[in-house]
């Protein structure tokens, strides 16, 4: 290392005109070491094949049949009511017959319990409907 004085001739109100380069090669050393540590951290060596999302819009078409169940358990055919669950079996038989067979999607309220979408599915595997989807919301962006 080496220092700058100076002459007794230059006066005090000379003009130093080098670059102390040395704090700037420390910063860089510090960064260097740094990313030296870090990069192999990002890279991993294993290969693995991550599963691929997709984000499909689900359209539902005039033959899809909507069953509701609400929180109170109660069943709905689109909007009516179906207070039966051997009328809901006969009214799948119906639409089991048809070629090709509609889905069935089942949208159920989030606080209603579990016997009223299991009725709907005991009535959708007695009538022999093949395509069975349940509705959902996706969670909120950032949750």
């Amino acid at each position: 290392m080496s220092m700058n004085v100076g002459s007794s001739d230059d006066g005090e109100d000379a003009v130093m005109s080098a670059i102390n380069t040395t704090p700037l090669v420390d910063v860089m050393l510090v960064l260097l070491i740094i990313f030296l540590i870090t990069i192999p951290v990002v890279t991993t060596s294993i290969k693995v094949s991550l599963p691929k999302e997709r984000v499909e819009v689900r359209e539902t078409k005039p033959e899809n049949i909507i069953i509701s169940v609400d929180q109170a358990g109660h069943i709905f055919w689109y909007e009516a009511r179906i207070d039966d669950v051997d009328a809901l079996v006969a009214k799948l038989k119906k639409v089991s017959t048809l070629t090709p067979q509609p889905e069935v999607q089942v949208r159920s309220d989030a606080g209603a319990r579990y016997e009223g979408v299991g009725k709907v599915l005991l009535a959708c595997q007695r009538a022999g409907i093949v395509k069975v989807a349940f509705i959902t919301e996706p969670p909120p962006l950032g949750g």
